[in-house]
């Protein structure tokens, strides 16, 4: 094929095997057997869902199927893929089976980060909050971001008070003394480059 030496991000649907039980940290170096090619690369995974956004996990799913995302060559779809976990001293033991589903750059893998606040004065349905920034830039820069509360309340950032990060939010409605105000921020990631024949 004209096209086959080409790189891309390839995505393979796989799931554990049944023997696997070794915990796998994303975009730590696996070693994939993909048809007749094998290479080392440094995976990241995320869920296997029909949305156009997915969120990525941390780590290799213990069950269920899941996505598993490098840079690889280009590869035709259902091809079957094997990934292997390779030891210090050169064994090999395997973690997980499946089919190649892609080679497509444009699927989207989003990281989900949460930031934490507490409410310092509280007074109808407006509170200030600490602790959920630390200088006011950021502050300003996610002004526009909505933030929510562990017992359901929505709310928006009114305006910055001083200089090490309080802020005034309006709710929808009242807030109790002892819940916490979060903030759920996602960022786009891809897979680690380090790619080699094995």
């Amino acid at each position: 094929m004209p096209h086959e030496q080409k790189m891309c991000v390839q995505h393979a649907v796989v799931h554990r095997h049944v023997q696997s039980d070794l915990v796998v940290k994303g975009k730590d170096t696996v070693l994939v057997q993909v048809g007749f090619r094998r290479y080392v690369v440094r995976p990241i995974y995320s869920q296997h869902t029909k949305s156009s956004k997915h969120k990525m996990e941390r780590f290799m799913p213990m069950t269920g199927s899941f996505v598993s995302s490098y840079y690889a060559p280009i590869t035709l779809s259902n091809c079957p893929v094997i990934l292997f976990k390779q030891e210090q001293n050169g064994s090999v033991t395997l973690l997980s089976t499946g089919s190649t589903l892609s080679c497509n750059p444009d699927r989207i893998i989003c990281k989900r980060t949460v930031l934490s606040g507490h409410p310092f004065k509280i007074h109808k349905k407006t509170a200030t909050i600490r602790y959920l920034f630390h200088n006011r830039e950021d502050l300003q820069y996610f002004k526009k971001v909505e933030v929510r509360t562990k017992q359901g309340k929505r709310g928006h950032i009114r305006d910055a008070l001083g200089t090490h990060g309080h802020c005034k939010i309006g709710f929808d409605g009242p807030i109790a003394q002892n819940d916490t105000v979060i903030m759920c921020l996602y960022k786009r990631v891809f897979p680690k480059w380090d790619f080699q024949y094995s």
